[in-house]
Order: structure tokens, then C-alpha cells, then sequence
């Protein structure tokens, strides 16, 4: 299938991939080893869309067929949670759109049996076993690969918002973190992970990738695990950075925010007008910022220097999108960013429900496990 456009307009095509816990609807523990049924049952009711396994067999993903709006996407998420959900409680199991499990112990997972997961295993080890985490992966198709190059190197400086806003991963191993968004700190003991330095030219990326290969780090693109890549599958940049979103209605904000953002910097990369880059050094310490603070971030300010408010640089950003979101007919979707900047995004909600679970008076035990099944109910509602 070809996410390929013509690069003389300006539409763009998206997929979503989601990766969700499996867990024990009883004890809300993650399932070490559960049924292999329930991916055949999933997999066999996936359509259009495809199912896959994950490094952890407690874990699953699923991959939205190739989507022509944003609207489209709403359908294909709703489509695909559903399969994963009707498909996980046909076997008494229950399924978690969240970036980590409150309580789960790595130590306690089994890998998927699997001759790559093995040689990632074998090579990266302890790194690899202890990421028991779960990401929002989002594609966008547009333009030549010149352009897609360029476009992506412009949407680094927005990485730390596309986080802070998705942020659902505050607790590891039966302990808050500190972070809204623990799970970045998990991924970032592999390497080739966090902000891409600037490339202006396919050849630019080419020859990294070349270096690399010549090198025998990787094999391919593919191993390159940054917060935002060229994929090496379709003709889409792949935004990275996200963790998963309980809400499927931040989920589709989230979605609005990225291809705006996509098709208005495509706007000024076809003017020769995109803005000059700030170090990627600035963006790496600004994505710190979203991590640990999320939505209540203040963050570097890459133009004028000094800090922003993060709620400040999104109504910004929402203005400046407007006309784009239009194009794309998801002002509604573009504006809900808003809300997930008053309210709070999933991990400001689990929080919440674990420190007012305390205030009750029950044990830490029970004030997780309340986390996992308010999470559980944001992961279908709506669906």
C-alpha cells in the first residue's frame, strides 16, 4: 500500500499504531503469559487494519489501516480498539492504553518467542527486558522525501508538546516516578533514541544510515528508534514521542495537533520559509522538561529565549494552526489540546486517583490497583 502523495498538493495521509497492556481483570496484574488465543482472536477479526505482537507477551499492537483525514482516523481507532477489546474479554482478559502499568514488575515478564526479540535480547539485555512500556506511534504521508526530511527536522522543535500532551506514565514498579512521562527515561537506556540532530536532505539521512550499517550497528532503518523518524516501511515520517493515551479523544487532539502541524510546516517548506533550527541540544532539555513536568511544563522559549508556559505556547500554536486544521476539518479535534492543557493529561488523572485513593485511606496496594481500573475505563469508553 502506497502513503505516497502527489507533491504538488497538499493533502496527507495518516496511520496510528497503539500498543496496550493485557491485563487480569481480578488481580489488574499484567497477564506474563497470556492466552495465545487472544491475538489469533484479534488478528482474525482485524480487517483492514493489523494486529502484531510485542517484545512482552503482556503486550499487544495494533496498526490502523491507511487513513485519508483525521475524521478517518476517529472511525479506524474506534475500529481497532474495539477488535482489541471484544477480542481480549473473549478470554476474560482486559485491555490498557497506558505507557506503563502502575505495579508491574519487569522481572516477572516473558519475552515473545521470536528470532529477532531474541537477538535484540541477546544484544541490548538488561536495557531491553526492563521496557515494559507501551508508545502512540502516528505516520504521516506527504510530499517527496526531500520535503519529508525537512518537514520532520521542522517538527523537532514541537516534540516536547506532542509529550507533555500525551503523557500517561507516571508510575514503575509500584512507585510514582517524579515524570509524567516515565517511559522516555526507560527507552532512553537503548541507544539511537530521543531528538534526531537537524538533516536537511534525504542524502543527509542516507548517509547516517549508511554510517551505521558500515559500522554493523544496524541493519536498517528500522533500528533507529528516535522520538520522530522516517519509516522505514512507508513514505511517512512516524512521530515516536507520544506515549499512549487512555482517552481516545486525546488520542485524536494529539492526531490533529501532528497533521497540522505536518501541512502547515509543509506550507512554508514549499516557500523555502521554514524557520532557522535551535539546537538540538535546546530541544533535548526541553523535552526533559515535558517529561518530568508534562502539561504544567515550562519550557525553553527557541525564539526569544527565557521560559514559556507550555499552556501559553499551545493556545499560540492553536491559533496559528487554525487555518491548516480547517483544511484538514479538525478544528474540534485541534482545539481539545486545550482541554487536555486545563485538565490534565492521563498521567495527571492517575495521580490524581492514586493520591485521593490514599487520602481514603486505602493501602498503596489498593490505590494502584484503582489507577489500573480507572485507566480500564478511559481505554473503552467511547468505543
Amino acid at each position: 500500500m502506497n502513503l505516497e502523495n502527489d507533491v504538488d498538493d497538499l493533502n496527507i495521509t495518516l496511520g496510528v499504531e497503539e500498543e496496550f497492556f493485557l491485563v487480569d481483570p481480578e488481580s489488574r496484574a499484567l497477564l506474563a503469559d497470556p492466552d495465545p488465543q487472544i491475538f489469533e482472536t484479534c488478528k482474525a477479526n482485524q480487517g483492514p487494519h493489523k494486529v502484531v505482537h510485542e517484545f512482552l507477551r503482556s503486550q499487544i499492537e495494533i496498526s490502523t489501516r491507511v487513513c485519508t483525514s483525521v475524521d478517518d482516523v476517529r472511525s479506524a481507532l474506534m475500529e481497532t480498539r474495539r477488535v482489541m477489546i471484544d477480542g481480549a474479554a473473549q478470554h476474560g482478559v482486559a485491555l490498557m492504553a497506558s505507557s506503563t502499568h502502575p505495579f508491574a514488575a519487569w522481572d516477572e515478564q516473558l519475552p515473545t518467542p521470536n528470532d529477532r526479540y531474541e537477538a535484540f535480547a541477546n544484544t541490548y539485555q538488561e536495557s531491553v527486558r526492563r521496557l515494559l512500556v507501551g508508545g502512540l506511534h502516528i505516520h504521516a504521508g506527504f510530499g517527496d522525501p526531500e520535503t519529508r526530511i525537512r518537514v520532520m527536522t521542522a517538527l523537532r522543535r514541537y516534540l516536547p508538546v506532542l509529550n507533555a500532551l500525551s503523557a500517561s506514565s507516571p508510575f514503575s514498579g509500584g512507585r510514582e516516578t517524579g515524570f509524567k512521562c516515565g517511559r522516555l527515561n526507560l527507552m532512553g537506556a537503548l541507544p539511537r533514541t530521543s531528538v534526531p540532530r537537524e538533516l536537511n536532505s534525504k542524502a543527509d539521512f542516507d548517509r547516517l544510515v549508511a554510517d551505521y550499517q558500515r559500522m554493523e550497528f544496524i541493519s536498517d532503518g528500522s533500528e533507529l528508534w528516535w522520538d520522530i523518524r522516517p519509516s522505514h516501511t512507508f513514505p511517512t515520517i512516524e512521530l515516536r514521542i507520544c506515549d499512549i493515551c487512555p482517552r481516545l479523544e486525546d488520542t485524536m487532539g494529539i492526531v490533529a495537533l501532528y497533521a497540522s502541524l505536518v501541512r502547515w510546516l509543509l506550507r512554508q517548506a514549499r516557500e523555502d520559509r521554514l524557520p532557522p533550527e535551535p539546537p538540538t541540544e535546546i530541544i533535548t532539555e526541553n523535552v526533559w522538561l515535558a517529561q518530568r513536568y508534562g502539561v504544567l511544563a515550562f519550557l525553553g522559549d527557541t525564539m526569544n529565549g527565557g521560559r514559556v508556559d507550555i499552556a501559553d505556547m499551545v493556545t499560540r500554536l492553536v491559533d496559528d494552526l487554525s487555518e491548516d486544521a480547517q483544511a484538514l476539518d479538525c478544528e474540534n479535534e485541534l482545539r481539545h489540546i486545550l482541554d487536555i492543557i486545563r485538565e490534565g493529561a492521563g498521567a495527571d488523572r492517575q495521580i490524581d486517583c492514586y493520591r485521593l485513593s490514599l487520602l481514603d485511606g486505602v493501602t498503596k496496594e489498593e490505590a494502584l490497583r484503582s489507577v489500573v481500573d480507572m485507566t480500564l475505563a478511559e481505554t473503552t469508553a467511547g468505543i
